[in-house]
């Protein structure tokens, strides 16, 4: 056996998230058509199941799996759990077109996308398997003081919708 030539396989990054789903394959599939996704490999169980499969979107692998009832311990998807857990970030060159890509291929945004306080354009959107993704467009590069006085004018606007609401 060799042993490896670098702690961290090339491509990857120090911290690569690995979701778990119901119908990993159709979940590869959908990332191909909404994200743009590559698939670099998968490996499946003797059922057919995925036990682990990677896919490469923009500058990032992400690693999947089909949800094994295997035991109390084994990792949900979200279809099993009821919600995500957590939002994907994904940032892309033209936020509007992608953002459009995903609901077509079968996301339901969850938030519109529109200019933010802290200079992205950014919306979020469920994929069809649960998984909830943020996806921005970096626009403008502001101050830790900018941000923060947009911040407050955001919040102010917020407390006063729900005053009147």
């Amino acid at each position: 056996m060799a042993k490896a030539t670098k702690q961290i396989p090339e491509g990857h990054h120090t911290v690569t998230p690995h979701l778990v789903l119901r119908n990993a394959s159709q979940a590869i599939d959908f990332y191909k058509k909404a994200l743009g996704a590559q698939e670099l490999g998968r490996m499946t169980s003797p059922d057919g199941k995925i036990g682990h499969a990677e896919l490469k979107i923009g500058d990032s692998i992400i690693f999947l799996a089909d949800e094994f009832q295997a035991g109390p311990n084994c990792p949900k998807s979200p279809q099993t759990l009821g919600a995500s857990t957590v939002t994907l970030m994904l940032y892309v060159p033209d936020v509007d077109s992608t953002f459009k890509q995903a609901v077509a291929a079968g996301a339901k945004e969850t938030m519109a996308v529109q200019d933010m306080f802290w200079g992205d354009r950014y919306g979020t959107f469920t994929d069809p398997f649960g998984h909830t993704w943020g996806v921005a467009t970096h626009k403008e590069d502001l101050t830790k003081e900018e941000v923060e006085e947009r911040a407050k004018a955001f919040w102010a606007n917020m407390q006063s919708q729900r005053k009147s609401a």
